[in-house]
């Protein structure tokens, strides 16, 4: 893709957004991550009523009276996108643009949202290998850049590898962060126990984008030869179409069962569907409370 080609497209993406990303921003995204952090400010003498959690011991201890700590509200947050960008994310069903498409835009949308909230964003391009590293800035010319290489990068690795990823969150972001998991979740479950550890310093979302030929056959198909995008295997399927949809529920299953016990919220979005519905639809339910 040439350079102009590019610019051009980043600059479609930023003015179709605009009014998406005030919608988002005016409400939802503001309500559920604005001010999640705290910081210590000062500490003042205790008064009758106060949450006995908040007492700094080492200065009642020094002064003889009850002192606590005081906190401000932490405005400005790291927000971490996570993209999985293997050889399956690119996978399209016929009438349907490919699941890698559909990550951009969300990707895109959350990364405007986040600077439109005065939050830093970082970018993490991942396969089996990192393939692009960006760290948490602010500022329009930033998030521009970032979508760039949103549109630009493609891997050099063709395979998935969560527990990869993760790892290598954990490593180089040590500071409280939100992070953006979005990835089609195609492959090994042995991500479980890295999915949880990182769960536990950062708040970590789940956004799993899967194309309709993942979840269903169509009815009436006798055979289906498969190959794998990431390691070229070919299968010829010949069960029923409720064979192949029982497979596909149970593997989404099983994703399910990971983020949840760890505790990680998931959004899942379809071949063909708005990304703008799926993320109001989630921080609607993080504003009240709910979880998937």
């Amino acid at each position: 893709m040439q350079t102009s080609e590019l610019l051009s497209k980043v600059r479609k993406i930023e003015i179709k957004t605009r009014h998406i990303v005030d919608e988002i921003t005016g409400g939802a995204y503001h309500s559920v991550f604005k001010g999640r952090g705290l910081e210590f400010s000062e500490v003042r003498e205790y008064i009758p009523g106060d949450d006995v959690r908040d007492i700094d011991w080492n200065v009642t201890a020094r002064t003889g009276q009850p002192f606590i700590k005081k906190y401000t509200e932490e405005r400005e947050l790291n927000v971490i996108l996570a993209v999985d960008i293997s050889s399956s994310t690119l996978f399209g069903s016929a009438g349907y643009e490919d699941k890698h498409q559909q990550m951009i835009q969300c990707a895109a949308l959350l990364a405007l949202s986040a600077i439109r909230n005065n939050d830093k964003v970082g970018l993490f391009l991942f396969t089996d290998r990192t393939e692009l590293l960006l760290a948490p800035r602010s500022g329009r010319i930033h998030t521009l850049r970032l979508i760039r290489e949103l549109l630009a990068c493609t891997g050099t690795g063709r395979k998935t590898d969560l527990r990869f990823a993760l790892e290598t969150l954990a490593s180089f972001q040590k500071k409280k962060s939100v992070i953006f998991l979005i990835s089609d979740f195609m492959d090994s479950p042995d991500y479980e126990k890295s999915l949880r550890l990182l769960a536990r310093k950062h708040d970590l979302i789940a956004v799993r984008v899967r194309d309709e030929a993942e979840v269903a056959l169509p009815l009436g198909i006798p055979g289906l030869t498969l190959e794998g995008m990431e390691d070229g295997r070919t299968l010829f399927f010949t069960g029923s179409s409720s064979a192949y949809a029982r497979a596909a529920q149970e593997i989404a299953e099983k994703t399910e069962e990971i983020c949840k016990k760890a505790a990680v919220d998931m959004i899942e979005l379809r071949s063909g569907e708005d990304p703008v519905k799926a993320l109001m639809n989630f921080f609607r339910k993080r504003h009240t409370g709910k979880r998937r």
